[in-house]
């Protein structure tokens, strides 16, 4: 049992006047409640809020300490399935973030690191934090928290009154959580014990009866019936009875963990369930993630009339895994909380799945939502409301890992629009409408799988580089949409850019695609070339939202119609090819038409319809002109960035040997570096080269000798600085009219990813 820390409730009952206002000494300290309530309308909302205070800094000469403070709250609305987060931090959040870089206690993927770095030497914070609206203010006498408009208080007759307003004043609340049971410890009579040594104290006020008011969307519905619970949890250190100071090693609270040397990466469950028959359980686990080792597991049941009991023979069981279209973390929506020695079984089950709140706080999200629990327990059947905290179990840390998380939905998506067995209505909708029922009669659907789905879905389902899906989700976020309204959009691109793959091989005949053979190698040219096409088309339905305006969805056909046009003119270009330009070159050297046409050809295959896809989602997104014209321009620079990229790795190599080193020379290719060395070779070498290109050589000594050739000229490194000039100018453009987000951030390191990939 860990000893108590001389400023800690003593045994017996806790003093609330005294534990509940801040204490000093403490690292960290937090002060958070939650509620289920129904307003006047019927509607069922779901709320929790959080206050949280660290030491930032203590000078040991003077003995004073500096403080940093955040908040997070959220609505849960079960009626529409609606989210509504906000998280605000400290000014200094922006000199405290840096610092965590610094000492290596960023993220993991250190593109991400500099991007973020960027923005916040600007002393900007990431939206969808943001600054306090005002000071804030920590009364020490009795318990008044002032953290700009929202505030946490005590009030003279017990109760606890908490002010919430988000940052534009659309939603918020004023809650009144009367204690109806009295506190109780958490943990080991009220110690939680986490990585590193630390200690923290935890006690919580089970049922509270909640008063108040909610507002959503401008209008401010009175509580008729409000259920609430009440944490306070402070400490964060061992051995000292003075405060840590910020620049000292220091254990710190799970949500402020980092990457630093000797710190476990803990992650948690948490459940606060009020059950019907007046019974509460709270369920904490702490977990080792890289481990997979629990390193603390608790169970409190407190009875109707307010006796604890510390279970130790709990199981808490996280299933049904879904995962967020924004930042494609995955988060379990079920559990399952049982204790034999009391009969216990639970099964808790989220309200919505998407209840994440995106914050830099616990980089770069956690999921805390509104739940309901049924079971038994003691062998009678109950029922009851739920909150769920599930945070620190980052299943991403790197943009590789990124984008395969967005790969795997992509093809999630595209499955649902494509089913391998689909129901007459769906196949119905995919080449008619309800409207024109009458084009399904006579038409065999297993007949239409195998030869309209099927040859589609084998080539998605072998997966790809999924970027362009993300593009149009990112581009909606960042110019301050919600992306999580067009999550449909995901299979879009994938389905545009397949489409063009199948019909590409055909008009090449290549033989391979995504590490199988090519579509028309297993289904025939005349099925590949009408999937292919039909993949254009099937995208229609997806474009459908009632979210968009008029002018909106007209626009946005517009723009997918131009990045058709687009993408087929490139291939124009490219089955014309570059050798009927080869010969005057390999005479004079001038390779500016050849380079011009060579860039032409990737602008219109790949820059420009992913130039479109980030209008189209800026256009949803509710983007300003300006904003929907720089995000185009950056991603139309990024994928000709794209494209000269893959030109130069295929002489330089790609890791894992992904494809044959020079596999372009062996198949007579003139790529961009080709063209940059034709400029600058002298011309028996020009003469070499181009000969080598058209004998379409085999021989590993050959092409070795041409890459060479290319390389020891200076045109790989040409055109690989060439690639880092088009997206450094099109972030410059970019970054302009862009506000600071997670999202910008993602799109500045992504620009990076693309020039520093090596496959």
């Amino acid at each position: 049992m860990p000893s108590p820390l001389p400023w800690w409730p003593a045994a017996g009952p806790i003093d609330l006047s005294v534990h509940d206002l801040p204490h000093a000494a403490a690292d960290t300290e937090w002060w958070y409640v939650n509620t289920h309530v129904r307003v006047a309308d019927g509607r069922e909302l779901g709320l929790f809020a959080a206050f949280f205070r660290i030491i930032s800094k203590y000078d040991e000469a003077t003995k004073t300490v500096e403080y940093a403070h955040s908040m997070t709250w959220a609505l849960s609305d079960l009626s529409s399935g609606r989210y509504i987060g906000e998280s605000r931090v400290d000014e200094r959040s922006p000199q405290l973030g840096l610092e965590r870089i610094k000492n290596a206690r960023g993220v993991k993927d250190e593109r991400l690191n500099r991007a973020m770095q960027e923005i916040l030497e600007r002393d900007q914070v990431p939206a969808p934090d943001r600054v306090f609206d005002g000071p804030v203010v920590t009364a020490h006498d009795h318990l008044h928290l002032r953290y700009g408009a929202s505030s946490f208080e005590k009030q003279s007759d017990g109760s606890y009154r908490v002010t919430l307003v988000d940052h534009d004043n659309k939603h918020g609340a004023e809650l009144v959580f009367a204690p109806q049971k009295p506190p109780v410890r958490h943990g080991d009579d009220g110690v939680v014990r986490g990585n590193a040594g630390e200690q923290m104290f935890y006690y919580f006020i089970p049922r509270c009866a909640v008063s108040g008011s909610v507002m959503v969307d401008g209008e401010r519905a009175a509580i008729e019936q409000g259920s609430g619970w009440y944490d306070h949890e402070f400490g964060g250190y061992v051995e000292s009875e003075q405060p840590v100071g910020h620049d000292q090693p220091k254990p710190a609270a799970p949500d402020q963990l980092g990457e630093g040397a000797g710190i476990r990466d803990l992650g948690w469950n948490w459940t606060a369930v009020q059950l019907d028959d007046g019974t509460d359980l709270s369920a904490y686990e702490i977990v080792d993630v890289k481990e997979n080792e629990t390193v603390g597991k608790w169970l409190i049941a407190i009875d109707k009339d307010g006796t604890r009991r510390s279970i130790p023979d709990v199981s808490f069981e996280a299933k049904r895994p879904w995962t967020s279209k924004r930042t494609f973390h995955g988060y379990p929506t079920s559990w399952r909380l049982r204790a034999p020695s009391i009969a216990l079984d639970l099964q808790i089950d989220a309200a919505f799945d998407d209840q994440e709140l995106i914050t830099v706080i616990s980089k770069p999200a956690f999921w805390e939502g509104r739940c309901s629990a049924k079971g038994t327990l003691g062998g009678k059947q109950v029922a009851g409301n739920a909150y769920i905290e599930r945070s620190g179990f980052e299943n991403i840390s790197t943009l590789d890992e990124f984008f395969s998380a967005v790969g795997t939905e992509v093809r999630k998506s595209t499955a649902a629009v494509l089913p391998y067995e689909p129901t007459h209505e769906e196949m119905r909708d995919l080449i008619a409408s309800e409207e024109l029922a009458h084009y399904m009669d006579g038409v065999s659907t297993p007949g239409m799988v195998e030869t309209l789905i099927r040859p589609i879905r084998e080539m998605v389902d072998r997966g790809g580089k999924s970027w362009r899906s993300y593009a149009a989700l990112a581009c909606c976020d960042v110019v301050g949409g919600d992306s999580r309204k067009f999550s449909q959009w995901l299979a879009m691109p994938e389905l545009m850019h397949v489409g063009s793959l199948i019909i590409d091989d055909v008009q090449d005949q290549s033989t391979v695609r995504r590490g199988g053979p090519a579509c028309h190698v297993v289904h025939g040219e005349p099925i590949a070339i009408n999937a292919g096409t039909a993949a254009y088309f099937l995208t229609q339905n997806l474009l459908h939202s009632e979210e968009l305006t008029d002018k909106q969805k007209l626009r946005i056909y517009d723009l997918y119609f131009a990045a058709m046009r687009a993408g087929h003119a490139g291939q124009a270009i490219d089955l014309g090819g570059m050798a009927s330009l080869m010969p005057a070159i390999v005479e004079t050297g001038e390779t500016k038409e050849l380079e011009g046409r060579i860039l032409a050809c990737h602008r219109l295959k790949t820059a420009a319809p992913a130039g479109c896809l980030a209008r189209m989602g800026a256009v949803a997104g509710g983007g300003s002109d300006e904003q929907v014209a720089a995000v185009g321009e950056f991603f139309e620079a990024v994928g000709l960035a794209f494209q000269i990229m893959d030109d130069v790795l295929n002489l330089r190599g790609f890791k894992g040997n992904l494809k044959q080193r020079g596999e372009d020379i062996a198949n007579g290719t003139v790529t961009l570096p080709i063209a940059v060395a034709m400029s600058v070779l002298p011309r028996d070498k020009r003469e070499w080269l181009w000969a080598t290109l058209q004998s379409k050589p085999k021989d590993e000594q050959t092409i070795a000798a041409a890459v060479e050739l290319v390389q020891i000229c200076g045109a790989i490194d040409a055109c690989a600085d060439k690639a880092r000039d088009l997206v450094e100018s099109g972030w410059r453009k970019t970054e302009a009219v862009l506000e600071p987000s997670l999202t910008r951030v993602m799109l500045r390191a992504f620009g990076w990813y693309v020039l520093e990939r090596q496959y």
